[in-house]
């Protein structure tokens, strides 16, 4: 609908661009985009006041859009005192005076198209007739802010205020700069000194309150926003901004009757309902949110918005909540949404065959819906293994996403396990790893033995709380890291981000480093402690969870981090490996095989097991068999190993359930190579040879 008009608009075609414009307007009134090319339209065809109304519904529709106050701005600036403009330099210049205002005219249609390049050609034709002229800076200044040059823009625009300090439209393009440099309070000091000359200006008023809210006072954003909403011309939009504003700042009471008419207004507009479910819950009025709903979903009987509102102020499961999803369902009765709402109702009262009835029509009205997909092959894993294993296989084979598909045969593996085929389980996981070899981390080399290690330091006094957390793949240390982060602990999982610390704990060339004397072990720990703050440790206190661990770092932590503490995640070797197998591990590392990451598993717990037989640093070894899945085990584990008091973290933060504990032994003939080499490391850690 929209891109007649802009065609119109580039081609300069004035009467064609307000045409379409105002038949987008009537087709859509409360479309903010459309009443904004309508105020292009008009600009172009040369009826200012017209635009300038045009663009200020659009503000009323969508107050908190910024570009659109930016372009009033440009019809204010480029608009107003043409005619003292064109005689001015009519007297200086001797030229032409209707050319310099079009070259400035078109070049702010063009900002508001963002078409940058053809806004800066006629800046620079602007400045060949008159380049000292305070609007030419202007118009430049625009163009750097939209290209993100906002340090040339408030430069270029500053300049131009100095030297036409009284001229109020660039005291309006000088706020705008401030605002896109993020110095709020001098933005919100240029906009209210115009709010003061013209104190009716809903646009001025608006970016005034929006600033006090960047500032953190939504209160007084609220108050000022106070006098627009007396009188007819209050819109919907303008009264659910004032109500976020009292509740971003716990004015609740007053947010209430604020987002109330916002929602009777438009109750089909998402953000009027959000907000104003907010305001309910916070002041308890369940009985009001049940009633007025339900008033609205009588006229508005196939919105799911208002449905899935509805459900939220009944108990999860209950009478109440059974009787609105029968209401909807009856309203909407292949609504998938409405279907799911019904099956967890199913679920959740054990009414297994009702579920997967559920998820079956799910499938049929939305072939390859995961959710009930997934319930589906859950269903049949319980009742006939076989048949789950046919079907994923069959959404494999129709998936033409290779990522989904690469999902679907992790699944696949699994169904394989559970229906007693290992040996095609094992093989397609390993499948899958080895298709990814070259995205993922290489094994980090372990030393081979132990050298000779510095006595370990007294602890210092005071001495800061250091732990270091790691585990193997497989380990579920991911799990103790959860619980930690649950409890408030001040864990730091950032070297598994986008942007993790470049301190020695995170480079392979830390061990060899310290091996061959090329790391000073004492400038490792240096480095270390020395990126904490940039890390948000301001007072040495860390939970640091590392990506690996070689004894080799003994050599810097016993003598110069004594106040560090060693917390390792293990379980049976058999059982990591092949949960490493089947779901991976937190750090992606390359499995180039099963029998290579048996090898490097041995390697890397032998060292766990020196550490703990020798006792070569203080350490806590967290056994995970037979907790990794029950949040208060867990949390009583890290209790009891650190002498502190843990929260238990909510059971579905640690995500799916996985392996029992010694389900390796269902794959003793499909790895059994693998599962010997790590027999004997299972037996230095405490578990039995078979």
């Amino acid at each position: 609908m929209h891109e007649p008009i802009i065609d119109a608009l580039r081609r300069g075609a004035a009467p064609e661009a307000l045409a379409a414009a105002r038949e987008a307007v009537a087709a859509q009134p409360q479309d903010a985009t459309s009443h904004r090319l309508l105020a292009a339209a008009l600009r172009l065809g040369g009826d200012r006041e017209a635009a300038l109304s045009a663009i200020d519904q659009a503000i009323a529709l969508a107050p908190e859009d910024s570009d659109l106050h930016l372009e009033r701005a440009g019809l204010l600036l480029h608009e107003r005192q043409l005619d003292e403009a064109q005689a001015a330099l009519a007297r200086a210049t001797g030229l032409d005076p209707n050319q310099f205002p079009a070259y400035i005219i078109q070049g702010h249609l063009a900002l508001s198209r963002g078409d940058l390049d053809e806004a800066a050609r006629l800046s620079r034709t602007a400045s060949r007739i008159a380049p000292d002229h305070p609007h030419v800076a202007a118009l430049e200044g625009g163009v750097a802010m939209r290209r993100g040059e906002v340090d040339r823009a408030l430069s270029l625009i500053s300049a131009a205020a100095e030297r036409a300090p009284n001229d109020p439209q660039l005291r309006h393009a000088l706020g705008f700069a401030y605002l896109a440099k993020g110095h709020f309070a001098f933005a919100e000091q240029a906009f209210r000194t115009q709010l003061e000359q013209d104190p009716s200006s809903r646009p001025l008023r608006l970016l005034v309150a929006d600033l006090l809210r960047r500032q953190g006072r939504p209160g007084e954003a609220a108050d000022e926003l106070a006098p627009l909403l007396d009188g007819e011309n209050a819109t919907a939009p303008m009264h659910r901004l004032v109500g976020e504003l009292e509740l971003e700042a716990g004015r609740n009471e007053r947010a209430l009757p604020r987002l109330r008419q916002a929602f009777a207004a438009q109750p089909l507009d998402r953000r009027n309902l959000l907000p104003l479910l907010e305001a309910w819950r916070r002041q308890g009025l369940l009985d009001e949110a049940r009633t007025t709903l339900d008033a609205a979903l009588e006229d508005h009987v196939e919105n799911a918005d208002l449905w899935r509102a509805r459900l939220l102020f009944e108990e999860f499961a209950s009478d109440g909540a059974r009787g609105v999803i029968e209401r909807w369902r009856t309203a909407m009765p292949d609504f998938v949404p409405a279907l799911e709402a019904q099956g967890t109702l199913h679920d959740q009262a054990g009414e297994s065959d009702a579920a997967m009835d559920i998820a079956r029509r799910i499938t049929e009205l939305q072939p390859g819906h995961s959710q009930a997909e997934l319930r589906l092959i859950d269903g049949l894993l319980k009742r006939d293994p076989d048949a789950a294993v046919d079907r994923v296989a069959n959404l494999i084979a129709q998936a033409p996403d290779p990522n989904v598909k690469r999902t679907l045969r992790q699944l696949l593996g699994r169904c394989l396990d559970v229906a007693g085929q290992p040996d095609a389980a094992a093989a397609t996981w390993a499948e899958l790893h080895a298709e990814v070899v070259d995205q993922r981390l290489p094994l980090p080399e372990i030393s081979q033995a132990t050298p000779r290690l510095p006595e370990l330091a007294p602890l210092p006094d005071p001495a800061a709380a250091v732990l270091l957390l790691w585990g193997a793949p497989g380990s579920l240390v991911e799990r103790l890291a959860i619980t930690l982060d649950e409890a408030g602990a001040p864990l730091r999982p950032d070297r598994f981000g986008a942007q993790p610390p470049t301190d020695p704990m995170q480079r392979y060339t830390t061990v060899p480093g310290l091996l061959d004397g090329s790391l000073d072990p004492a400038y490792m720990v240096e480095l270390w402690r020395a990126a904490l703050p940039s890390r948000g440790i301001p007072d040495g206190n860390v939970f640091d969870w590392l990506l690996w661990w070689d004894n080799a770092l003994l050599l810097g932590l016993r003598p110069h981090l004594p106040e560090a503490i060693v917390m390792i995640a293990v379980r049976d070797p058999r059982d990591m490996l092949l949960d490493w197998l089947a779901f991976g591990s937190p750090v992606p590392y390359a499995l180039t095989s099963p029998e290579a990451g048996a090898r490097w598993l041995a390697q890397t717990l032998s060292q766990v097991a020196d550490l703990h037989e020798q006792d070569l640093f203080p350490h806590r070894l967290i056994k995970l068999d037979d907790i990794a899945d029950d949040v208060t085990g867990l949390a009583q584990a890290i209790a009891d190993a650190l002498q502190i008091r843990v929260a238990v973290a909510p059971p579905e933060s640690l995500g799916p359930v996985r392996f029992k504990p010694g389900h390796w032994r269902h794959f003793r003939e499909a790895l059994g190579d693998e599962f010997d080499l790590l027999t004997p490391i299972a037996q230095r850690l405490g578990y039995p040879a078979e």
